[in-house]
């Protein structure tokens, strides 16, 4: 068995390995596979998206987005971790991908430091909840009371057991005394079809989602995750105005297979970089309801170790497990 000086030292030794294949080549050689681990129409998909046309132009090859759904977006992250660390497969991964699910999984998919090499924050976003434009509920304190005279009748949606808006909804649940139905998709797409045929009686879930619904008048929304509240909808309360403390909110990061070149990572993080300071793409970003991300892959790390125990211990305190 390996101890852990070489364990801590395999990462390295993988990186030398594969610059010695890459050798004196340029990078890109080839197009580019970006994976994302949930259906398409949801906030990894939007930002996916978003940075796709930026990124192709700076690095110089085409970039394919490849939904691969499934396990609350573990079978996306699964596959970049197993991939080929030559930099021509990526992952935009959400912090319950990569933080939250995996440990809850027997066995886990993958290890979630070991097996993941974190690029850069591409974004982050509060989650809002809505309600179907038929709901009785006018505003949040009507939903609560509602709900509450309700207990077991009725659901909410989430993109996966464990994802944020799984963890989101069972917050708000404990600390407002409900009792609701989960229903999970495999992705938000599902469950924004749904809340709009009014088969989902709320959903706590990504802004950048709900937003021109919102605007449309397609649902209504009732309150954001964040301490604060957003400057998308200023009128629209915080939970928190009624649950001191609540916050949720979600992260998209760039990841790379474990053992990618130093040399890969820093160009792409230097790409994502310029791109989010764009004026135009970051207009386009924060109008889509993303808080635009940047920063460096020390900064993504030390993000994915913090919220990996944060969220470690919220489920631990709330005896939330994989259903």
């Amino acid at each position: 068995m390996l101890g852990r000086r070489n364990l801590l030292a395999a990462p390295a030794l993988l990186a030398k390995g594969a610059m010695a294949q890459v050798g004196a080549q340029p990078w890109p050689t080839r197009p580019i596979t970006l994976l994302i681990g949930f259906a398409p129409g949801g906030g990894t998909d939007i930002i996916a998206r978003a940075l796709q046309p930026a990124l192709q132009e700076d690095l110089g090859q085409p970039l394919a987005i490849e939904s691969r759904p499934g396990a609350s977006g573990t079978v996306a992250a699964a596959a970049v971790a197993r991939a080929r660390p030559d930099g021509h497969t990526l992952l935009i991964t959400t912090v319950s991908a990569s933080a939250v699910v995996p440990p809850l999984m027997v066995p886990p998919p993958f290890d979630i430091v070991a097996d993941q090499l974190p690029v850069v924050l591409a974004g982050t976003v509060p989650l809002v909840a809505v309600v179907p434009e038929s709901s009785p509920a006018r505003d949040f304190q009507g939903f609560i009371e509602h709900a509450r005279a309700r207990p077991g009748q009725l659901n909410y949606s989430s993109s996966g057991v464990a994802t944020q808006q799984h963890l989101a909804a069972e917050l708000l649940s404990a600390e407002a005394g409900l009792r609701m139905v989960h229903i999970p998709f495999r992705g938000t797409g599902q469950a924004v079809t749904e809340i709009l045929a009014g088969r989902i009686d709320i959903a706590i879930d990504t802004l950048p989602t709900y937003l021109g619904h919102i605007r449309a008048g397609r649902v209504r929304a009732l309150a954001t995750t964040m301490p604060a509240r957003t400057e998308w909808l200023p009128a629209l309360p915080a939970v928190a105005e009624f649950f001191p403390g609540f916050n949720a909110n979600v992260w998209y990061m760039l990841m790379a297979p474990p053992g990618t070149p130093a040399a890969i990572t820093e160009r792409l993080v230097a790409s994502v970089n310029r791109a989010l300071a764009d004026p135009i793409l970051r207009a386009r970003v924060r109008e889509a309801g993303f808080i635009p991300g940047g920063g460096s892959s020390a900064d993504a790390a030390a993000l994915l170790r913090a919220d990996a125990e944060r969220y470690a211990a919220l489920l631990r305190r709330n005896n939330i497990r994989l259903e």
